[in-house]
């Protein structure tokens, strides 16, 4: 036990001075980009989706938020606001670049991001037929203090320090429990667990991305990177983990809530179908 503590620490520990500096880079990047990605999503018209799936992929804190307050004033379409949902990576891309992920393996699974949320958001945009009912206009910053999603302004260093901090607690827990897994039950069963079956895998992880926190994607990237899951499994919940884009587009759409469940159940439904292609097809990272 005290080794499994040890190893979880000192994991987690050699994670902090990486993660801190990523999340320096994409504070920085967030403060100068963000404004300017939601002007250019709500003018995109026809090419919303893309538009949507492609600056979706940039980890702006709160932007998922921000796309849904677009969609429920109707000022962007379902399937730009889907895109967004599908491409936006949340904790994945930190986790990933501190975990010393090849760039390329990175450039990859972003890669299927995006088309899934292109391709889904085009044919949404096809599909569905939402009420042109407006939701309410709300103060975004005020809604994220409200629901706690960590997008409020407080400068890019301590911005970055706080999502350090926050997120290598998550990542903390999350070693010391597949360190007492593995320690109890061995690699190999670890990586027989239903997470590394076809079909199941998939469906299990879509369910757990629509985890409206942070946690979700870590669990999903850390237990990928262990060997736990397919990488179909993974892209099943990474494209589903949007953040408190989802929470935040019942929070305030609360008026036309068919048109919220539509939306989720689409997402959850392309989410499962890409990954169990994936997997079909032994696509591999």
């Amino acid at each position: 036990m005290v080794d499994v503590l040890l190893d979880a620490a000192l994991d987690t520990l050699k994670l902090l001075p990486f993660l801190f500096i990523t999340y320096l880079v994409l504070e920085f990047i967030e403060e100068k980009a963000e404004q300017g990605s939601l002007k250019l999503v709500r003018q995109s018209g026809f090419w919303g989706p893309i538009a949507g799936s492609a600056l979706g992929m940039i980890p702006q804190c709160g932007f998922s938020a921000s796309a849904s307050s677009l969609f429920a004033q109707r000022l962007i379409s379902a399937g730009t606001l889907i895109a967004v949902f599908l491409s936006t990576s949340d904790e994945m891309l930190p986790i990933l670049i501190s975990s010393s992920v090849k760039p390329l393996v990175i450039l990859e699974i972003l890669g299927v991001k995006l088309i899934a949320g292109i391709a889904a958001g085009l044919i949404a945009d096809k599909l569905f037929r939402l009420c042109r009912h407006e939701g309410e206009r709300v103060d975004l910053h005020e809604l994220c203090e409200e629901e706690n999603c960590g997008c409020e302004e407080r400068g890019i260093f301590v911005s970055a320090l706080h999502h350090t901090l926050q997120i290598a607690m998550f990542v903390l827990v999350i070693n010391l429990v597949l360190g007492l897994v593995i320690h109890f039950v061995g690699e190999e069963t670890l990586s027989g667990l239903i997470l590394n079956k076809p079909v199941i895998g998939p469906v299990i992880s879509g369910l757990v991305g629509l985890i409206p926190n942070c946690a979700a994607s870590i669990i999903i990237t850390e237990l990928y990177l262990s060997g736990a899951m397919t990488a179909g499994s993974m892209i099943a919940g990474l494209l589903t983990a949007s953040g408190v884009g989802m929470l935040v587009l019942f929070r305030i759409n609360r008026r036309a809530m068919a048109d919220n469940v539509k939306i989720l159940g689409y997402v959850l439904v392309s989410g499962i179908t890409v990954g169990i292609l994936l997997d079909a097809f032994g696509v591999a990272f």
